[in-house]
Order: C-alpha cells, then sequence, then structure tokens
C-alpha cells in the first residue's frame, strides 16, 4: 500500500560576488530520501547597475523522489534447530531497505540441494502483534508465495516457518529451509523501472538486491531408535534347569534406547504364554518390585500379561523388566 510523503528539500543560491549554496538537510534512511518527497530548488540573484541595485529570482524547480526496491533478509537462527516428534518453529527476518513503503511475497523452499532430509513445511506466518514470538491463532497465516503486509522503509518483519519431520528422517541427519522475500511492485536487475509504481506517486526503480533476498534456517533431526531383548532363565524343582512342569522362567526384556533423541509413550509388554501360569507380585523394573493393579506406579500384570509405562526415554538409556511363569 502506498502512501504520500510531503517532506521536501529546499535549496536557495544567493549570488552576489559568487555563488553561494546554502541547503536545509532531511533526516533519511539507510535508502536514502523517502519515496514521494519533493525536492524543490530556487536560486536567486543580487546584482548593482550604477546607482540602482536589485535581485531576481529563478523558477522553482521540483523532483519527485522515486521509490528504491530493496529487501534483506536473514535466518535467525545461530545453531541449528533441535527436530523431533514435535513441530518446531524457524524464524527469519525480512527488512525492507528500500525508501517506500512495501509488501513482499514470501516464499519458503524446504528442499534445499544438500539436504539430509526435506522437512514438511505446516504453516507461514508473520509477527503481526510484534511481540517476536509464534503466536499460534494471532499472527497472520498466510499461504506459500503470498505476502506480507506493507513493511515501512527501514522497517523488519519477523516470519515464521513452523515444520515437521518428513518420514524417513534419521538421528542427527541436517536441514536448511529457504525463505525467500520479493517486492510486490516487481523485480528484476537493478535500475529495472516499474514507471508510476512508486510510493507517493513517482515511479519504482530496482535497486542493489535486485527487490529480491533469501536465507536459510538450519535443523537437525534428534530421534531415537528402540531395540528390545528377550532371554529366559529357568529353575527347575529339582534345582537344575529344565524346563519341566512346576518349573519357574523368568524372562528377562532389555529395552535399550538409542539416538539423540527420545522415545516417548514407550511400554514394554508381553503375554503370559499358554501351558505356564504368571506368578504374582514378580514384576520389576529395573530390579525394583512393581504392584500387579493399575495403580501409580508404571507396572500391570495379570493372567494374561504384563505391561510396563516407562514414558519417555532419553537415547541412551537401557530399561529391563523381568518377571516370573511358572509351567503348568
Amino acid at each position: 500500500m502506498k502512501q504520500d510523503h510531503t517532506n521536501t528539500f529546499r535549496l536557495t543560491a544567493a549570488v552576489t560576488a559568487g555563488l553561494t549554496l546554502i541547503v536545509i538537510p532531511q533526516a533519511a534512511n539507510a535508502a536514502g530520501v523517502l519515496a514521494g518527497t519533493l525536492i524543490e530548488n530556487t536560486a536567486s540573484a543580487t546584482y548593482s547597475s550604477g546607482s540602482a541595485s536589485g535581485s531576481v529570482s529563478s523558477n522553482t524547480v521540483t523532483v519527485k523522489v522515486d521509490e528504491l526496491l530493496d529487501v534483506a533478509v536473514a535466518g535467525l537462527t545461530t545453531t541449528p534447530v533441535t527436530a523431533g516428534s514435535t513441530s518446531i518453529v524457524l524464524e527469519y527476518s525480512i527488512t525492507n531497505t528500500g525508501n517506500g513503503g512495501e509488501a513482499f511475497n514470501v516464499t519458503v523452499d524446504p528442499a534445499v540441494a544438500g539436504n539430509g532430509f526435506d522437512s514438511v513445511v505446516q504453516t507461514i506466518a508473520y509477527d503481526s502483534n510484534g511481540n517476536g514470538v509464534y503466536d499460534a491463532g494471532v499472527d497472520t497465516v498466510i499461504t506459500n508465495g503470498a505476502a506480507t503486509s506493507s513493511i515501512a522503509a527501514d522497517g523488519s518483519l519477523k516470519v515464521f516457518v513452523i515444520v515437521t519431520l518428513p518420514t524417513g528422517a534419521t538421528d542427527a541427519s541436517t536441514s536448511q529451509v529457504r525463505l525467500t522475500a520479493d517486492a510486490v511492485t516487481g523485480t528484476g536487475a537493478p535500475g529495472t523501472v516499474f514507471t508510476g509504481q512508486g510510493e507517493g506517486g513517482g515511479d519504482a526503480v530496482v535497486g542493489a538486491s535486485g527487490a529480491s533476498d533469501n536465507a536459510t534456517d538450519e535443523m537437525i533431526a534428534s530421534l531415537a531408535t528402540v531395540a528390545l531383548a528377550k532371554t529366559a532363565a529357568i529353575v527347575d524343582p529339582f534345582g537344575g534347569s529344565q524346563p519341566v512342569p512346576g518349573a519357574v522362567i523368568t524372562y528377562t526384556l532389555v529395552a535399550t534406547v538409542s539416538g539423540s533423541g527420545q522415545a516417548e509413550g514407550l511400554h514394554v509388554t508381553d503375554i503370559i504364554p499358554a501351558g505356564t501360569t504368571y506368578q504374582v507380585t514378580t514384576l520389576k523394573l529395573d530390579g525394583a518390585g512393581l504392584t500387579d493393579g493399575a495403580d501409580a506406579d508404571a507396572g500391570v500384570a495379570s493372567a494374561s500379561g504384563i505391561d510396563v509405562d516407562l514414558g519417555t526415554v532419553a537415547g541412551g538409556t537401557t530399561k529391563t523388566v523381568t518377571f516370573d511363569v511358572k509351567i503348568n
């Protein structure tokens, strides 16, 4: 959206023995004088001829400053963002380095060359309340390729890209997501002119950035895998280890969690095999006894089977579950 700026520069020249210039300055932004500003220039001359003296003014020349289309994009992630089972927020800034208010089309590309995986883009939003953090349901959501609101000259806007890991991502693999901002008025080679499309009614001229810039944020997958091993130890009624009726089998289940991430909602379950009977109160986790009922501890056991809720387990952790059955 364009709006007029009616600020003016005035330069007055007085001619006596020589030409003296008096400049009245105006504050400028990073790209110079604001688009739509009128630069007015009037010269004057004073003279004497014989006993007479006089002065004369030139016509006033007025120049309207064109809009310069420029932009800078930065990824705000200084270290790779850790991505696990939940969505993550990547942050970017778009700075209007031109001299007029401008909106920018935002394109997000998760398929950057060299990626270990390509993330799944869930949402693109910009920081419409200006608090610097992503507020779901508050910040303005845009579709990929759509425009931001107008950003004032020298102003910046934070953009959030919410992504998740794809199926098949592996632990410690990395990926980049590229965000590109293009001036809505137009892009092109520096010096390209869009007649009459500048803020304040002048032309719009593409600056050094081509009115387009991009940056990447990086993430690293933090995942876990689980291996489960089961062994059996037998003690028969005669002090041996033969699987005869009356012998007790102690099953040991070892859950090994590997990787830099964590396993969430991890349960170890087993069915009491046919021809055996579960031995009550023998269920243990890491050597500590568990009650058989559904209560405050992690275990449940019955004649049909056992279930131990390990919850969230970090990579590099081993959990051991044991229980006894008797051969009928």
